[in-house]
C-alpha cells in the first residue's frame, strides 16, 4: 500500500453490465461491483511506463482489481498503439481502447531531467513499477531497479522485454509476431503444407502480460507477509516456450517435431472442424465413450464396432479414413442443428463464430462481460470486462481508457501536491 494509505480512484459513474441498452443484470450474470465494495488491490499504486500490448495488458489487470494505475505517456504522442488502426473510433484507436481500461494517463517527457525527476517522485509514492523498454533504457533514465530498490526497498519492479535481460538477443526489438516465429509457435499454426500463419491476436504478448501480472501479485504477497520488494521479469520468448506445452514436451521428451494441424489435433481424433451443410462445426470426442455417442448421433454405429477405431490410438492411426466418414455424415445437416444434437448427446460441439456472432451469442450476452463505460471524448463505449470474478473483492471496469494526458494535472496534484501555477510552468517547459 502506498504511503498515503487507501487510495481508490476508480469510482466511475455510468458502468453497466450486460449488453448496451440493458443496464440490468441477467440470470447467471455476475453482479456488478457495488459502490464502495472492497477491491483486492485497493490502495496499491502503480506507475506504468509500459506500452503496446504485454505491459498494458498486465497493468490493465491490476487496475481491474482496484489498483490506481498511472500510465506514463510521451507528450503529444502517447503509447505506440494509440496510432494502431484501422479501426479508429472518433479518432481513438480501437486497439488502444481494448488494453487500457482502469488507468489514468499522465504525459511526461522522460528525455528531460525535470521529467525524470518527476518520475522518481511519483515512484517514491508507488508500490509497483512496470516498464517495457529495451533492457538498459530505464537505467539510462536513472530509473533502473537497482537504483530505485536502494531508495525504496518495498518497491515491486516489473520489467517486460522481448528476450530477457541476458543472452545474445537481449537488445532485439521484441514484437509478438517475431517471437512467435523464432519461438516455434508460428511453425505449428495454420494448415498442413500451407504458408506460415500467425495467431489472430497477439497471444504471446497477452500471455506475457498474464505472467507479469501473476509475478507482481506474488511479489506483493511476499511483501505483505514480511518480505521486501523485488524485481519481477517476464519476456516474450520465455512465454512462447512456456505456452508450447505439449509441442515442447513432445520434442523434449520424445523427439517429435510438431507441424501445423489445421483445426485438428495430433493426439486426439476426432477433434477438428467439419464442413456442415451451411458452414463449419467444431466437434471433439476426447474418449471412447464420447466417440460412441458421436457415432450414434451421426448414424455411424458401424464405426463403433470397427477395430480400427476402437481406441483413440487406433483412431489417430486411421485419421484420414475416419475423418472422411464423419465429414460425409456432417455434411447432411446445418451447423446449428449439429451443435444442438451433439450437445444433447453430451458430445462437445461448437459453431465457428465470426466476432459479430460471438457478441450476439446468448451465453456471451448473459455472462455480463461486455460493459459500457463513459469515455472522455467518445461518450458511451462498450468494452470486454475482466475474465475473473472475485465474490468478496470484485474485479470490474471502473473507468474508461484514458485520453492522452487526461489526468496529468489531477495526478500531479494528488500524488505530488503541485499547484496549478507549477503544473502550467512544467507544461510550458515541455516537461508535460
Amino acid at each position: 500500500m502506498g504511503p498515503s494509505g487507501e487510495h481508490d480512484r476508480h469510482d466511475a459513474a455510468g458502468l453497466r453490465s450486460g449488453a448496451a441498452g440493458d443496464p440490468g443484470a441477467r440470470p447467471g450474470t455476475p453482479p456488478a461491483a457495488p459502490p464502495g465494495a472492497p477491491r483486492a488491490l485497493g490502495g496499491i499504486r502503480v506507475v506504468d511506463f509500459s506500452r503496446v500490448v504485454a505491459g498494458p495488458y498486465c497493468t490493465m489487470l491490476l487496475g481491474d482489481l482496484g489498483a490506481d494505475v498511472v500510465k506514463i505517456e510521451r507528450p503529444g504522442v502517447g503509447d505506440d498503439c494509440r496510432s494502431w488502426g484501422p479501426p479508429f473510433v472518433g479518432g481513438e484507436s480501437a486497439y488502444f481502447l481494448g488494453l487500457n481500461r482502469n488507468k489514468r494517463s499522465l504525459t511526461l517527457n522522460l528525455g528531460d531531467e525535470t521529467g525524470r525527476a518527476l518520475a522518481r517522485r511519483l515512484i517514491a509514492r508507488a508500490d509497483v513499477v512496470v516498464e517495457s523498454f529495451r533492457p538498459g533504457t530505464m537505467q539510462e533514465f536513472g530509473l533502473g531497479y537497482e537504483d530505485l530498490h536502494r531508495q525504496h526497498p518495498g518497491l515491486v519492479y516489473c520489467s517486460i522485454s522481448g528476450f530477457g535481460s541476458t543472452g545474445p538477443y537481449r537488445d532485439r526489438a521484441g514484437y509478438d509476431v517475431m517471437v512467435s516465429a523464432l519461438g516455434g509457435l508460428m511453425s505449428i499454426t495454420g494448415t498442413p503444407g500451407g504458408p506460415p500463419v500467425k495467431v489472430g491476436v497477439a497471444l504471446v504478448d497477452v500471455c506475457t502480460g498474464l505472467y507479469a501480472f501473476s509475478g507482481i501479485l506474488a511479489a506483493l504477497l511476499v511483501r505483505a507477509t514480511g518480505g521486501g520488494g523485488q524485481l519481477v521479469e517476464a519476456n516474450l520468448l520465455a512465454t512462447d516456450l512456456a505456452v508450447l506445452i505439449n509441442a515442447a514436451s513432445g520434442y523434449l521428451a520424445a523427439g517429435h517435431v510438431l507441424t501445423p494441424q489445421g483445426s485438428g489435433h495430433l493426439s486426439i481424433v476426432p477433434y477438428q472442424a467439419f464442413r456442415a451443410a451451411d458452414g463449419y462445426v467444431m466437434i471433439g470426442a476426447g474418449n471412447d465413450k464420447l466417440f460412441l455417442a458421436l457415432c450414434r448421433e451421426l448414424g455411424l454405429d458401424r464405426l463403433a464396432a470397427d477395430p480400427r477405431f476402437a481406441s483413440n490410438a487406433g483412431r489417430a492411426s486411421h485419421r484420414d479414413e475416419l475423418v472422411a466418414l464423419i465429414e460425409e455424415a456432417v455434411a447432411t445437416d446445418t451447423v446449428d442443428r449439429w451443435v444442438a444434437r451433439l450437445a444433447a448427446a453430451g458430445v462437445a460441439a461448437a459453431p465457428i463464430n465470426a466476432i459479430d456472432r460471438v457478441f450476439a451469442d446468448p451465453h456471451v450476452v448473459a455472462s455480463g462481460q461486455v460493459v459500457t463505460v463513459d469515455h472522455a471524448t467518445l461518450g458511451e463505449l462498450k468494452l470486454v470486462g475482466p475474465a475473473v470474478h472475485l465474490e468478496a473483492t470484485p474485479a470490474g471496469v471502473y473507468s474508461a481508457p484514458p485520453a492522452l494526458g487526461q489526468h496529468t494535472d489531477e495526478i500531479l496534484t494528488e500524488w505530488l501536491g503541485l499547484g496549478p501555477a507549477e503544473i502550467a510552468r512544467l507544461r510550458d517547459a515541455g516537461v508535460l
